[in-house]
């Protein structure tokens, strides 16, 4: 990332802080660059943070290189829309919108906004919540989105229950770490699917067992059978994920990895499709994010049952090494963008 930090031409007296932005899509995060921009002011229903931390998920590279192409149509046809990058957030309120009444200037939140890898950011009212009172900022910046989509993946569309066994593919990274947790906490008994080098990471995060993913079709796990199958980033068949299925089990696939450059979901589809016709219910999902279940987070997070797993943390002018780090496949639970002390 190119880190000298050029004028945008704010108007005069205009309040201004330093952004990570970009104006063209590139698969390579040397898109992006640290400016000084101006500083947005919350409109109706609108909270204006000063950003402690920033988490980086893997909607940020999706962002950052307009793929699939068919998000372009939301995000921008031809350059980015919204120019500055991160979504996931923990920071202190700086002012308020008309409306808002939930939170106040000087609470300490978390949630999701529009361009996090920046000194201050706009967010929804209905997307932020009180950080848990055990977590630091840069703990609670990992948590929203993340979290949210385990939470999500776990309890409304695997539908995990105790005493149930469920595959979690993917269960170092940012979504599956949290999965691991929540799936946990459902009284279910989980098994870890990750490189041999983070398999003690996953037993840390609660896994009863762990299964190296470059052995064999990497899914080797002998005669067991699997309630839930949960898919995170990946990309395997739909055969070799049916395989390990219970014959009236549930595989929800969690993101686009792996489904085309176009739509970015035709093994989601074709999932969706098969579904009908087989006893197995094979489908994926879209994360909606809100408040209750930042709260309902916290509580878990506040008695214990999650904690976010954190790799390393990056200064906001390196932010753009924090993106290549994580989609390399190296972190251990999620990276986090350092924006303030």
């Amino acid at each position: 990332m190119k880190t000298e930090q050029r004028q945008t031409n704010p108007a005069a007296g205009t309040a201004t802080m330093r952004a990570v932005v970009q104006d063209v899509y590139g698969d390579t995060s040397d898109v992006m660059r640290l400016e000084q921009i101006a500083r947005p002011e919350p409109g109706p229903g609108q909270v204006l943070v000063r950003v402690a931390a920033a988490g980086v998920d893997r909607g940020v590279w999706h962002l950052m290189a307009g793929k699939p192409y068919a998000a372009r149509l939301a995000f921008g046809l031809r350059t980015p829309r919204h120019p500055v990058r991160g979504r996931e957030f923990a920071g202190r309120v700086e002012a308020v919108g008309s409306g808002v009444t939930t939170v106040r200037p000087g609470d300490e939140i978390y949630g999701m906004g529009e361009g996090t890898f920046a000194e201050y950011v706009l967010a929804s009212e209905s997307k932020v919540a009180p950080r848990p009172a055990n977590l630091s900022a840069v703990q609670a910046a990992a948590l929203s989105i993340s979290g949210v989509t385990a939470l999500q993946a776990v309890r409304d569309h695997g539908r995990v229950t105790a005493g149930q066994q469920v595959l979690v593919i993917g269960a170092s990274g940012g979504v599956g770490s949290f999965a691991v947790q929540i799936a946990k906490a459902s009284g279910a008994e989980v098994t870890g699917v990750s490189s041999a080098a983070k398999a003690d990471l996953v037993r840390a995060l609660g896994a009863d067992s762990v299964v190296d993913y470059s052995v064999g079709d990497g899914l080797e796990v002998g005669e067991r059978r699997f309630d839930v199958v949960l898919d995170i980033g990946g990309d395997r068949p739909l055969r070799q994920l049916r395989r390990v299925l219970t014959p009236h089990g549930r595989l929800v696939i969690v993101g686009g990895e792996g489904g085309g450059r176009l739509l970015g979901i035709g093994r989601q589809l074709r999932a969706a499709a098969l579904s009908p016709f087989v006893g197995q219910t094979l489908g994926f999902f879209v994360a909606s994010e809100k408040a209750a279940d930042l709260v309902l987070l916290t509580g878990l997070v506040e008695s214990g049952q999650v904690t976010p797993a954190v790799d390393r943390t990056f200064p906001l002018a390196e932010a753009a090494a924090a993106v290549t780090y994580m989609t390399g496949g190296h972190a251990r639970g999620k990276v986090v963008v350092e924006v303030s002390r």
